[in-house]
C-alpha cells in the first residue's frame, strides 16, 4: 500500500496530538502490516508507531494466518512495539480481546461460540513482554493476580495455581474482574506457568495455561511471523536490474509467440474474457447463487459492487510464487498466478520449439522431467487454488469457473501445442527473424539446413535471368558468407 503523503501528514498529526495530551496509552489500527506499507521519508510507518513511547501495539489483519500456515501472525518490532495479525473472520471465525492493566497490554484471541473467555492480565504472558514501553517491575511488586472472564452466563467457579501448587479459589471484584492473592517474590527467577479454570452456570468449563516471567526471561516468536511482518517491502521490492542481453533474450521469445496464433490468440481471448466475462457462477452464500464478475458479483437478482474484486483479478494477469486463499476476489491471484507465468513458459518452449525442431535429440528421463518442471509446478499451483475455490464455494462455482478451472485446461493444451507445433506455423517466424538479423535464425539454419529460397528472404540473391539461387548453410559458408544474424550488407561472390 502506498499512503499519499497527505494521510501520512494527518496520521502523524493525530499521533502527535495524542502524545500532547499526555495519553498513557496509544493503541494503532490497521488493515495492512507494516511491511506492506511504503511511506515517504526514512523509518516508514514504524518510525511513525514507534516515534512515542506510549504506542504499545498495531492492530492489522491483512495477512491474517497467511492461509492457515501460521495460527499466530505476531511479532515484536525493533522499535519496541507489538505488531499483531488478527485471523479472518470469514474462515477462522476469529475475534481478539485485549486490555492494558496497570500498564501491561495483554490480549487473547478467541473463536467464536468458544465459552468461558479468560484473559490473565497479570502477571502478563511473558512472549508479549515490552521492555521499552511496559511498567514491567509492576508484575513484581504486584499483590494479586488478576484476570477477565466473560461468558454468556454467569461465572460458577474460578480456580487459579502457579506451576505445580495447589488450586486456589479466585474472588469477583467487579464485572469480568477476578483475583487471587499471590507471592511474585517466589517465581522471581526463571519461567513459570499460571493455570486457570472457569466452570459457569451452563456447566461449560475452560482451562489455559500462560507463562510468564518476572525477571529478563523471554520467549522467542516463530520465525515465520517473524519473517512476514518484519521484513521491509522498500528494500526487497525495489526496481531490478535486469542485464540488457537478458532483457533482450526474453523480448526475442514474447516476440516469437506474437507470430504464432493458436497460441498467441488464446492467451490474449483469456485475458480480455477476466475483464468482461463472468468468472464463476455458484452458491457464493449459503442458499444463493451467485455470478462473480470483475466489477462485482449478483446475487439473487441484487448487484452487489466489488471495491476490491478487480485487483484481485490483476493478479491472474501476472507471479507464480503467491500461496493465497480462494475467495470472491480470485481474479487478483489469477493474473500473478496464471497469465505471466504460463505467458513466459510458452514463449521460452516457443523459442525452444524454433531452435530445435528437425534437430531434437530424443530426451531421457531427466530430460523430461525438467523440460515440464516449471509447468508442473504452475499447474499444481493452480489445481490447489482450484481446490481451494471448490471449498469455499461448491462443485457449481468449479465447474463453471473460468477463471480457475478452466484455465488448468487452457494452460495444458497450450502448452501441448507450444511443444509439438507444425512446421509451417514455424515459417513465418523464420522469414520474419531472418529479415531482423536475429540469433535464432542463424541456429534455425545451421540446424535445418533450409534452403534460402524456402526460407523467403525479403532480398533473395538473384543470378541474372535465372532467379533465387537455391544454396544450403554449407553452399554460403564455401562462398565466404558470414552469418552473424543475417549479414545482409556481405553479398555472394560469383564463381
Amino acid at each position: 500500500m502506498w499512503p499519499q503523503s497527505g494521510e501520512m501528514e494527518h496520521v502523524r498529526n493525530l499521533s502527535e496530538e495524542a502524545h500532547r495530551r499526555g495519553s498513557n496509552y496509544t493503541i494503532w489500527f490497521g488493515h495492512y502490516p507494516t511491511s506492506c506499507i511504503l511511506t515517504p521519508g526514512p523509518g516508514g510507518v514504524r518510525a511513525l508507531i514507534g516515534s512515542h513511547k506510549e504506542g504499545l501495539v498495531y492492530l492489522c489483519g491483512h495477512y491474517h494466518t497467511l492461509g492457515g500456515m501460521v495460527s499466530n501472525m505476531y511479532t515484536l518490532q525493533q522499535a519496541g512495539f507489538l505488531e499483531l495479525e488478527l485471523g479472518d473472520w470469514k474462515d477462522n471465525r476469529l475475534y481478539r480481546v485485549a486490555a492494558v492493566d496497570h500498564g501491561l497490554f495483554s490480549f487473547i484471541d478467541v473463536h467464536h461460540r468458544d465459552w468461558p473467555v479468560i484473559l490473565i492480565t497479570n502477571p502478563k504472558h511473558t512472549l508479549y513482554k515490552m521492555s521499552t514501553r511496559e511498567p514491567l517491575n509492576r508484575m513484581r511488586n504486584s499483590t494479586h493476580i488478576r484476570m477477565l472472564i466473560f461468558s454468556l452466563s454467569h461465572i460458577v467457579d474460578v480456580q487459579v495455581k502457579v506451576d505445580e501448587e495447589g488450586w486456589r479459589t479466585c474472588t469477583a471484584v467487579k464485572g469480568p474482574l477476578y483475583v487471587a492473592m499471590w507471592e511474585p517474590n517466589k517465581y522471581s527467577q526463571g519461567l513459570h506457568y499460571i493455570h486457570v479454570h472457569v466452570k459457569d452456570g451452563d456447566g461449560r468449563e475452560k482451562m489455559i495455561t500462560q507463562p510468564f516471567s518476572l525477571d529478563d526471561t523471554r520467549l522467542g516468536f516463530h520465525l515465520l511471523p517473524r519473517f512476514v511482518l518484519m521484513s521491509n517491502i522498500t528494500n526487497k521490492y525495489q526496481k531490478p536490474k535486469l542485464p540488457l542481453r537478458c532483457l533482450q533474450c526474453w523480448l526475442q521469445k514474447l516476440w516469437i509467440l506474437g507470430t504464432v496464433d493458436r497460441i498467441f490468440y488464446p492467451l490474449v481471448l483469456y485475458a480480455l474474457y477476466l475483464t468482461v466475462g463472468p468468472w464463476s457462477v455458484g452458491e457464493v452464500i449459503e442458499g444463493y447463487t451467485g455470478i462473480i464478475f470483475a466489477w462485482g458479483t449478483i446475487i439473487n437478482g441484487v448487484y452487489l459492487p466489488g471495491s476490491f474484486t478487480y485487483a484481485y483479478g490483476f493478479l491472474q494477469l501476472a507471479n507464480a510464487l503467491v500461496v493465497l486463499r480462494s475467495t470472491a476476489e480470485d481474479g487478483e491471484i489469477e493474473m500473478f498466478t496464471f497469465q505471466m507465468p504460463i505467458t513466459l513458459l510458452l514463449a521460452h518452449a516457443l523459442d525452444r520449439r524454433l531452435r530445435n525442431h528437425g534437430y531434437e535429440k530424443p530426451c531421457t528421463i531427466l530430460g523430461l522431467f525438467w523440460k515440464h518442471s516449471l509447468f508442473v509446478v504452475l499447474i499444481g499451483l493452480q489445481m490447489m487454488f482450484a481446490y481451494f475455490f471448490w471449498l469455499a464455494y461448491g462443485t457449481m462455482a468449479f465447474l463453471l469457473g473460468p477463471l480457475r478451472s478452466w484455465s488448468i485446461v487452457l494452460a495444458v493444451v497450450l502448452w501441448h501445442q507450444a511443444n509439438t507445433l507444425p512446421e509451417h506455423c514455424l515459417r513465418t517466424c523464420l522469414s520474419e527473424a531472418s529479415i531482423r538479423g536475429m540469433q535464432s535464425t542463424k541456429d534455425g539454419l545451421k540446424y535445418y539446413n533450409y534452403r534460402c529460397n524456402t526460407v523467403s528472404f525479403t532480398k533473395n540473391f538473384n543470378k541474372k535471368g535465372r532467379g533465387p539461387i537455391s544454396c544450403t548453410w554449407l553452399d554460403l559458408k564455401k562462398r565466404g558468407l558470414r552469418l552473424n544474424g543475417i549479414n545482409k550488407s556481405k553479398k555472394i561472390k560469383r564463381k
